[in-house]
């Protein structure tokens, strides 16, 4: 880091992810927020992308050092 720098941190998560445990905000993104996710229950809900929409998010922090 250096001063006078902006830096942005993300945290993903998802209804299907593992909420309550160390793995909640998992990296790469796809790994925390569809790691309960079968391949069958993905296609079933990937019919509206608006499935996914309504149960995928992201906490995110900016901060200037």
């Amino acid at each position: 880091m250096e001063v006078g720098e902006t830096y942005e941190v993300h945290w993903p998560h998802s209804s299907v992810g593992d909420c309550g445990t160390v793995n909640q905000y998992q990296t790469p993104f796809y790994d925390g927020v569809f790691c309960n996710l079968s391949m069958e229950q993905f296609a079933a809900i990937a019919v509206d992308a608006q499935n996914i929409a309504s149960n995928v998010g992201v906490h995110g922090q900016v901060f200037t050092v």
